[in-house]
């Protein structure tokens, strides 16, 4: 077992960020938001890998949020508080920019920056009574635009009011009903039932979902129209080998084998 705080685990084509800091139920300190934007790089440039899960180390949590602990030291008063959102926000965008399919796999606790990591990706697993919330009116804390966007993509601003403005914590159950979470599951079937939604994901074409997800990225983003870089995405997807193989294979009348 490594004593790493943020470390990769990697299985075939799926790599598994690990939150490794159960005893703090997962917080993230400073140098853990700067360790994941490096992670991150590794693994966008990582060619083998075609999807991303991150979760906690084991069910204690997912990720109670960022350290309060130290903030009086690294996020008092507005200059160093910049510089630890400048940080803190950009590891958090670049999971929510990285190029391939993620998912969230949370156990007991996503709360603050812990819900903001789950909501920078594809997609939501967490098991039954999982814990979801953000509580920054709780310590007088303004909630930043980005991650405030994301949520009102995910459940709507009235909801998103609601969340913020009263910092209640609410279930995965009830997640799931206003759309913070896409899947819940007993505990004990968590895991297997993540694994097997990732490996459907896995089977197809990596050059499909890459684009596809660059293409939904452009459209929450505003575009309403292709830009260019957008058209030569999609176009240069008809040169590529994953399509002469789904092709082949639709015409051989067997499963394509993706590279």
């Amino acid at each position: 077992m490594t004593d790493e705080l943020l470390y990769i685990e990697r299985n075939g084509a799926m790599a598994t960020i690990v939150i490794n800091r159960a005893e703090k139920k997962n917080c993230f300190s400073l140098a853990m938001f700067q360790k994941l934007d490096s992670l991150l790089e590794e693994l966008k440039q990582d060619k083998t890998v075609k999807l991303l899960i991150i979760r906690g180390v084991d069910e204690t949590a997912f990720s109670a949020g960022a350290d309060i602990s130290e903030f009086l030291e690294v996020r008092y008063h507005a200059e160093k508080a910049k510089a630890y959102n400048d940080f803190a926000l950009g590891a958090i965008e670049k999971l929510y920019r990285f190029p391939k399919p993620t998912i969230a796999l949370i156990q007991k606790l996503a709360i603050g920056g812990g819900l903001e990591l789950a909501n920078s990706c594809d997609f939501r697993f967490a098991t039954s009574g999982s814990k979801l919330g953000i509580t920054s009116a709780n310590i007088g804390i303004v909630y930043n635009l980005s991650s405030t966007k994301r949520l009102c993509n995910l459940i709507g601003p009235s909801k998103a009011k609601e969340l913020l403005y009263t910092a209640q914590l609410i279930t995965a159950e009830e997640g799931q009903q206003i759309g913070l979470i896409d899947q819940v599951h007993a505990s004990d079937e968590i895991e297997e039932k993540c694994l097997e939604f990732a490996n459907r994901i896995i089977a197809k074409s990596s050059v499909a979902n890459s684009g596809i997800k660059q293409v939904i990225q452009s459209i929450i983003d505003g575009e309403n129209e292709e830009t260019e870089a957008i058209s030569d995405v999609i176009l240069k997807s008809y040169s590529s080998d994953d399509y002469f193989e789904g092709i082949q294979a639709f015409l051989e009348k067997r499963k394509p084998n993706f590279s």
